[in-house]
């Protein structure tokens, strides 16, 4: 009975965390440049929403104006509705280059009334393979939510409307590379992948239900230091920049109220962790897998 209680006691904080987070509107044509689509994405009502739109012809896609070195990101999105199998609507930081770094939001397409997948991935020096994914526990596609990627020099944490729902913690003392030396910006995109999104590539996207659409709103980079390419600095170099700022996220963590959130995501939303296949790993799992 006590663990009943506990575990809606957590879902009641889930649903008001998910009522409270507020995201600052951001303009997009102050924030984004689109990148591909031909005509596919579009900025609407005067700046507050962006749509992405996937057609057999092509997907679209776009990228943030600013590069950042280490953030707190926030974006609304509402994701394809209806039969989305075999589409992949994509959200993550990236800095370019083959030894590339990389923090990963993608959404996998289901069939009408199953779930989406929520795939996150870490890559740092060009590595990834840290896959972990969850099931979401709303429907992604009824209504706008917020997706926030908080990444320091300690930790990178993947949020879903305020609740944490993945953890990666700098284990450069045990000789796993972490993003911290390259800028990244955040780049999105809509596009087909039924060669493997849906059931290892079973289910194929179904052209019948084109366009499809994912829309975004509220992209809040205000908690992110902005890198200058010809300073080769951040807005949050000097003390004063950051102080100013109120940038406690540079070395945030998370209380105890969070990690059991956190704990409360995996134990009841997340499908796979990359740490607890011993199979894909015959040598040992990797290194960060020790760190709880």
């Amino acid at each position: 009975m006590a663990s009943s209680v506990d575990k809606l006691s957590v879902l009641l904080l889930l649903i008001v965390s998910s009522l409270v987070v507020a995201a600052c509107a951001g303009n997009f044509y102050d924030k984004v440049d689109v990148t591909w689509g031909d005509g596919r994405a579009k900025i609407l009502n005067n700046g507050e929403l962006l749509t992405l739109s996937l057609d057999k012809a092509s997907g679209s896609g776009f990228q943030s104006k600013n590069e950042y070195m280490f953030g707190k990101i926030d974006m609304q999105l509402k994701l394809v509705p209806g039969n989305s199998a075999g589409t992949v609507t994509a959200y993550y930081l990236s800095s370019k280059g083959s030894n590339w770094d990389e923090i990963d939001f993608e959404f996998l397409g289901n069939l009408s009334g199953h779930p989406y997948i929520l795939h996150t991935n870490v890559f740092s020096q060009g590595k990834g393979n840290r896959e972990q994914q969850f099931y979401l526990w709303f429907d992604p596609t009824a209504d706008f939510h917020t997706y926030s990627i908080l990444w320091n020099p300690q930790r990178i944490i993947f949020s879903v409307d305020g609740t944490p729902i993945r953890e990666f913690k700098n284990a450069e003392s045990m000789g796993v590379p972490f993003p911290k030396d390259q800028p990244m910006r955040i780049y999105s995109s809509l596009w087909n992948a039924d060669d493997w999104a849906t059931r290892g590539g079973l289910i194929k996207t179904d052209w019948s239900n084109a366009p499809f659409t994912a829309s975004y709103r509220n992209f809040n980079d205000d908690n992110a230091c902005v890198w200058s390419s010809s300073t080769s600095a951040s807005s949050c170099s000097s003390t004063t920049g950051s102080s100013s700022n109120g940038n406690a996220w540079l070395s945030g963590e998370l209380d105890t109220t969070n990690q059991e959130r956190l704990e409360w995501v995996k134990t009841n939303n997340m499908i796979y962790n990359y740490c607890n296949d011993s199979n894909r790993f015959p040598q040992g799992l990797p290194p960060e897998c020790s760190m709880a």
